[in-house]
């Protein structure tokens, strides 16, 4: 950490205490720890991958007064920021970054802003208490659960962020949006026999950084909800939900359809004109079941992109089942519920037609 000027730190940190002494709330974090707030905080700051996403789709972001560097570098592929571009024009609090994962930030910056609460992702119990001692600011930490996939601590950390903010409502209408996008897409697809069911695999998917085709996540909710069969669900994997393949697993796999991670799509194309002769072994290739997604992840999860893919899964695989649901208005639809305006004409600019097929420009 940066040397604090002695006078402003003292300050800062007595007001900070003196504020917390007489907070007249407290929640328990997703690590676990009470913390104590006054309610609702009006200044806030966001650390660590994901965090200011999770703000975001509680409405919150007016009450955010600082920003990593990493949110200043371009929102391709992370919608809360593409549909809030002035997000990236608030003070400097750091860099972000997987560096910062569990990580003690520079609290020079952050205390520089003034804020109420901290907000932040993927930082143990005892790292959280010691930031917290350090800079006299409530610490709450967030989570995703496993690592850049779909889980339902997002959900419970919604619920914690909420509390602290005041936007139960908020968190509430969340909540039932997504159960009944669940339930809806679930039972579409509930009663197909498993003889039936087409055996799909997903690549390029990002994990601390843009992936090729060998890139996967075993669970991953578009597959799940629609009930897919993942080519790869028997491979064991080191890092839990997520899994790199070499090419002759997948060779051996040879899944019937194959869709392809938006974030990773440019080094699949790339590496599919450098080694045209692995992909055109593939079955999915031979038939052309080849398909486009948007990012699941970019710095962390992309809920909101997640669940659009599950849509688009669920069309491309079972169109008769879908026959009702018209894809882009879908996508609007759930965009807008979570970061408050659809970003679907600028993700599709960048990344191509959702659902649309993928010719790898193979010669």
């Amino acid at each position: 950490m940066k040397k604090l000027h002695k006078g402003f730190t003292t300050a800062l940190v007595f007001l900070f205490w003196t504020s917390i002494a007489a907070a007249d709330c407290a929640v328990t974090d997703m690590a676990g720890r009470t913390v104590a707030f006054q309610s609702p905080p009006r200044r806030i700051v966001c650390l660590a991958p994901g965090t200011l996403r999770l703000i975001v789709y509680l409405q919150a972001q007016d009450l955010v007064v600082g920003v990593e560097g990493i949110e200043k570098t371009g929102a391709a592929g992370r919608p809360y920021g593409m549909a809030h571009p002035s997000l990236a024009d608030l003070p400097l609090i750091g860099p972000g970054g997987p560096t910062s994962i569990n990580a003690k930030p520079d609290l020079e910056p952050v205390l520089a802003v003034k804020p109420d609460v901290l907000f932040v992702t993927y930082m143990d119990k005892a790292l959280a208490d010691e930031v917290q001692r350090l800079s006299g600011i409530p610490v709450v930490v967030l989570s995703y659960g496993r690592f850049a996939s779909f889980d339902d601590e997002i959900l419970e950390s919604l619920r914690v962020a909420g509390t602290v903010l005041g936007r139960e409502e908020r968190v509430e209408f969340l909540h039932r949006f997504v159960e009944g996008l669940r339930e809806d897409i679930r039972r579409r697809s509930a009663d197909i026999p498993e003889s039936q069911k087409p055996r799909a695999y997903v690549g390029g998917i990002g994990y601390k950084g843009a992936y090729g085709i060998e890139s996967t996540e075993l669970h991953y909710v578009p597959f799940l909800w629609n009930h897919v069969s993942h080519a790869a669900a028997s491979v064991k994997s080191r890092l839990g939900s997520h899994l790199f393949l070499d090419r002759e697993q997948l060779l051996a796999l040879d899944p019937d359809v194959i869709f392809i991670d938006g974030g990773g799509l440019r080094l699949v194309e790339e590496d599919a004109r450098k080694h045209p002769e692995f992909y055109t072994r593939l079955k999915a290739y031979q038939k052309r079941r080849i398909y486009r997604l948007f990012p699941f992840n970019a710095y962390a999860t992309n809920v909101e992109s997640a669940l659009v893919d599950t849509v688009a899964v669920g069309t491309v695989l079972y169109p008769e089942r879908y026959a009702d649901v018209n894809l882009r208005r879908k996508a609007d639809e759930i965009y807008t519920a979570f970061v408050g305006r659809s970003v679907y004409a600028e993700m599709e600019a960048l990344y191509g037609p959702l659902g649309g097929a993928v010719e790898l420009g193979i010669r």
